[in-house]
């Protein structure tokens, strides 16, 4: 296994058992539905948009200098 993957899973270790202290649960959890998971799902990735927007407009600055 290479740096990178090894990297990866251990930051997804580390999150689930963050996730688990800070919300009481996991993703093994029965409660929503397909719907509410999708919307979850749907949140993270807008989330994940502003976040790739506000790194664009940081390298975009820097550019300028």
């Amino acid at each position: 296994m290479d740096s990178i993957v090894a990297s990866i899973i251990k930051q997804f270790e580390e999150r689930s058992v963050k996730g688990k202290e800070k919300y009481g649960t996991d993703l093994d959890r029965t409660d929503l539905s397909l719907v509410d998971w999708i919307e979850h799902a749907k949140q993270e990735h807008m989330d994940a948009i502003l976040y790739l927007e506000k790194i664009k407009w940081y390298v975009l600055q820097e550019e300028q200098q």
